[in-house]
């Protein structure tokens, strides 16, 4: 009995000792006797995982269980707080000294942490020059407040065009997304259209590198519900559509003429297998990856295989010309390249695909796909 005692405890140590973690070390000076805590900071609240008081060399070096997707955590003493993204089992080091520890503080073996740290500080310095604004007595509240829009519109176009579009897969991007400005969401997507398609940018990527994500259906949630609720703000405005019909789908929708002048939604196609493609008839290629389409929608479609193909051509008669003999769903963005679906989508380059599956959930963008058809068959 006792030997097999004994080799329960060997496997259960063995097993202790290969699952995955993540480690968050580091020093932080001046801080003898100083509680560290390491926190989660999850959707709804934030949760102490571990802590440790510190001794007069500051150091400490935390091991954590490595989660399935991305998360976020935090560094704190009292109110000095350092933000830190995980991604997987990576080591992140940081070195700092209290009390500035929250803007004095050096971060390695993370990008995304390294960002982070960029995106923290330019928060801060938004801060101050919001404060600086509204302190100075030579300017009128009119004046005030023009100057202090004006420069919330230059940080968010910053953040936008330089974090978080420019990588929407990545934690910092995520991060990005719920900086504020006292208790104001820099990016409020229950309020401004424009702050919707940055979220719904993210959220789609994320729904795609990570999928299955907590936080990446938080996102698609939020997206999706500012949507609707930008909608119902126009229909009480208008006093055209009854806000009853408004409703949210499992992707961000679009809704486009199609080549016989009918406005045809993507959500609409709710039960089907999806190709949603971004193509331009005017390219080289066109022809013959309109033949490889054709082979694919000739195949599945009586299966329930549908395309639901956007055209970015800017010549809306060359188009019809062009898909007058599709049998598919041909809708043409007369924004063209500008089209505020390639933003909420990230599409990087032209043509572009993305499958969608029976519950209107987008499931894999194109390179993700190594066999289309092997792809489109286990959908189905």
């Amino acid at each position: 009995m006792k030997k097999y005692m004994m080799m329960a405890m060997a496997v259960l140590a063995m097993a202790a000792c290969s699952e995955k973690k993540f480690h968050v070390e580091g020093t932080i000076a001046n801080a003898k006797d100083s509680v560290l805590y390491l926190e989660n900071v999850g959707i709804e609240e934030i949760n102490v995982v571990d802590s440790v008081k510190l001794d007069g060399e500051g150091n400490f070096n935390f091991a954590c269980a490595q989660n399935d997707a991305p998360e976020f955590y935090r560094l704190r003493i009292a109110d000095q707080i350092i933000n830190v993204s995980i991604d997987s089992t990576e080591t992140v080091t940081i070195k700092t000294k209290y009390p500035q520890m929250a803007t004095q503080y050096e971060v390695s073996g993370s990008e995304n942490c390294e960002k982070i740290k960029e995106l923290a500080l330019k928060q801060i310095d938004l801060q101050q020059r919001v404060m600086a604004i509204q302190r100075d007595p030579a300017l009128t509240i009119d004046q005030s407040n023009d100057s202090i829009l004006r420069i919330i519109n230059d940080y968010k176009n910053d953040v936008k065009m330089n974090y978080i579009l420019k990588e929407p897969n990545r934690s910092y991007a995520y991060f990005a997304l719920f900086q504020t400005l006292g208790n104001m969401l820099l990016f409020n997507p229950r309020s401004n259209k424009d702050d919707i398609k940055v979220f719904a940018a993210v959220a789609t990527s994320w729904d795609t590198y990570h999928p299955g994500a907590e936080r990446g259906t938080n996102l698609h949630n939020i997206a999706i519900e500012g949507m609707k609720n930008m909608r119902i703000n126009e229909a009480d405005r208008a006093n055209t559509i009854d806000a009853s019909k408004v409703s949210t789908t499992g992707l961000i929708d679009i809704a486009l003429t199609d080549n016989h002048g009918k406005v045809c939604r993507l959500s609409d196609l709710k039960g089907k297998v999806v190709m949603l493609d971004f193509h331009v008839f005017g390219t080289e290629n066109s022809p013959k990856r309109i033949l490889l389409l054709r082979e694919l929608y000739n195949k599945y479609h009586a299966q329930g295989f549908e395309i639901y193909q956007v055209a970015l051509d800017p010549d809306e008669h060359f188009w019809k010309q062009q898909t007058a003999a599709l049998p598919w769903i041909s809708v043409r963005d007369p924004q063209g390249l500008d089209s505020q679906s390639l933003i909420v989508y990230n599409v990087q380059g032209l043509p572009e695909y993305f499958l969608i599956d029976r519950t209107n959930t987008l499931r894999k963008r194109s390179q993700q796909v190594r066999d289309i058809e092997a792809e489109i068959k286990a959908l189905l």
